[in-house]
This record gives C-alpha cells, sequence and structure tokens, in this order.
C-alpha cells in the first residue's frame, strides 16, 4: 500500500512533468484523462489538490476511483468530498471550474465497475488488495446560479 508519502510525491511529480511540459505530457494516463480535483479540507477548511484520473467520462460527467493502491482505508480526497461535495475540477490541465463530487450508489457501482477495469485493469487489482469496497465518485458541473 502507498505511504502518504509516496502518494504525494508522485502528485507532485504530476505536477511538475504537467508544469515542465507546458501539458504536453502528463494529460493522459493509461487512455484515462488526468484531473485535478480541489475539495475542502474536513478538518482544516483548507483547499486540497489531487491529481487523479478519470476512467470514465459520460458527457459532462467525471467517474473518478477513491482506490488509494487498494489500501485498507479511504483516501483523504474521498474523506473532503463525502463531507463537502462542493469542488473545483480541471480537466487535461483546462481550466478549474466548480462540479459536485457524488459518490456512487449501489446501482451505479454495478454498473460503471466494469467499464472503470475494462478502462484500467489495475483497478481490478487495487480491489482484490483491500476488503473495502472502493468507491466511484461521479463529478458533475456545478448549477449555474446566474441561469436561475
Amino acid at each position: 500500500m502507498p505511504s502518504d508519502f509516496a502518494l504525494k510525491t508522485m502528485n507532485t511529480a504530476h505536477r511538475v512533468l504537467l508544469k515542465v511540459t507546458c501539458g504536453k505530457v502528463g494529460n493522459e494516463f493509461g487512455g484515462m484523462s488526468s484531473v485535478e480535483l480541489v475539495t475542502t479540507g474536513r478538518k482544516s477548511g483548507r483547499e486540497h489538490a489531487v491529481m487523479l484520473t478519470a476512467p470514465i467520462i459520460d458527457g459532462d460527467t467525471y467517474v473518478v476511483v477513491a482506490s488509494r493502491g487498494g489500501d485498507p482505508q479511504h483516501p483523504a480526497w474521498f474523506l473532503n468530498v463525502r463531507d463537502n461535495p462542493n469542488v473545483l475540477v480541471s480537466v487535461r490541465s483546462g481550466p478549474r471550474v466548480p462540479m459536485i463530487a457524488r459518490v456512487a450508489n449501489a446501482e451505479e457501482r454495478a454498473a460503471l465497475w466494469p467499464r472503470v477495469v475494462a478502462a484500467a485493469k489495475t483497478y481490478a487489482g487495487y480491489q482484490k488488495k483491500t476488503t473495502r469496497e472502493i468507491p466511484l465518485v461521479l463529478l458533475t458541473p456545478a448549477a449555474d446560479p446566474s441561469s436561475n
């Protein structure tokens, strides 16, 4: 299981790669778009940004996986979105846009999980490593208050 240090190091390396290549390298991994997810810390109240991949994109909905490499505990970003679903998302180094994060219910997860594994087989391995069910999180655009 990856340590917090290893996860933070990988995240930092991903950001550096994006920056030094002006987004030419690192916007996609294994055919999946990279997504920067900005959450509000459930304890600190501060912004936290994490780089993830989206194995499924359906229209304007992005599905991300709270795998933490098969660790027995949920990633911090997942706990943050569970407590506060208002997030910012940047896809493929694009602008940050307000979105709503929602944990897939059992029926949605059952339908989405085979698609996730088809997109990236590593997720099946992560699920085998842990006893927890790895959650899927759906990121959808926040309603535009100016359209009311």
